[in-house]
């Protein structure tokens, strides 16, 4: 065991794998509902309903991330001006 590999990683947190976004999530629930193959009416409509719940959640995802930019401008503009 390498002690020092392992103390210098945990403390400059290197090796760590960084999370996964969002956008990421999304991708492989779709990717997931486009490879189901539905054997019933009753799957089928399931199906197109979590596709819906998904465009929807991409929708908001988006909106979210403008404001989270938008907010971050407001932010560092009021810094720049407090110094």
């Amino acid at each position: 065991m390498d002690f020092r590999r392992l103390t210098r990683e945990f403390i400059l947190g290197e090796g760590t794998i960084p999370a996964p976004s969002v956008a990421s999530y999304i991708q492989s629930i779709s990717e997931v509902l486009e490879s189901i193959t539905p054997r019933t009416r009753t799957d089928e409509r399931r199906i197109e309903v979590a596709r819906a719940n998904l465009k929807e959640v991409r929708r908001q995802m988006r909106r979210f991330q403008e404001r989270i930019t938008l907010l971050e401008e407001q932010v560092h503009l009021l810094e720049e001006n407090k110094e």
